[in-house]
Parts: C-alpha cells; structure tokens; sequence
C-alpha cells in the first residue's frame, strides 16, 4: 500500500514540477515576447511560423530525449557547436531575465504586496539556490 502512494506522490511531485516549469517557459516566451523580437531583430516576419515550431519541436524532442535517457555520440567539434548554441540561448534568457525584473514591481503593486517584495525575491532567489544545490551535490537520485 505504501509503495502505491509512493508512487502516487512521485507522479504528483513530477506533474506539479512539469506544470511549473512549463507555465514558466511559456510565461518566458510570451510575456516577453521572445519570438517576435527575434524576428524584428533579424528582419525574418515571413518566419516566424518557424520560430515558433522550432521551440515546440526543441522542447519536446529534448524532454524525450531525457525521459527515455537517450545518449548520442558525436564527433568531438560538436561540443564546441552545441556549447556555441547553448551559450547564446543563456545569453539571451539572461538579457530576457533583467527585463522580468522590472516586471516584478508591477505585479506586486497590483497584487498588493508591494511590502513583502523582498521576502518574494530573497524566496526565488533561496529557492534557486537550494534546488541547484541540490542537484549539483546528487542528493536527490
């Protein structure tokens, strides 16, 4: 019976971090409006139907490719390439990142929590740390 719930809870825990993450990338992309800036930025409109399944197609080829743990073996330049990729991507998502941080402030307002502010950044920022932690160090297997 506990090995039923155990597994009940895993499949609650995993669906409810899924939906986070999820809201939280489609927040991202449209909140900010990622994919049209890319589009005025390198004057490509005509392509933005492209733009835009090449993120769902990313998304769901790299959450299959973890769920089902599959390895690919690359010749050696090719780390350099994705690193060259994965760099711009972090590059961006941090210039997109100081963007919400304006935001932040006008939610709070509006939600009328102007005066617990802090304890909302120092509560993202706590949480961020202790989940890398948390990974980084394998506690959680």
């Amino acid at each position: 019976m506990t090995e039923l719930l155990s597994g009940f809870l895993v499949a609650f825990v995993g669906l409810a971090g899924g939906l986070a993450v999820g809201s939280g990338m489609v927040a991202f992309l449209v909140v900010l409006d990622i994919i049209p800036r890319l589009a005025q930025i390198s004057r490509s409109y005509r392509s933005i139907r492209l733009y835009e399944g090449a993120v769902v197609l990313g998304a769901v080829f790299f959450t299959v490719t973890d769920f089902f743990q599959w390895r690919f073996r690359l010749f050696p330049l090719s780390a350099s390439v994705l690193g060259l990729f994965a760099g711009c991507f972090v590059g961006m998502l941090a210039a997109a990142l100081t963007e919400v941080i304006n935001v932040l402030p006008i939610l709070a307002k509006r939600i009328r929590m102007e005066e617990y502010m802090i304890w909302l950044l120092m509560a993202m920022i706590f949480g961020k740390v202790l989940g890398s932690l948390i990974d980084w160090l394998g506690l959680v297997q």
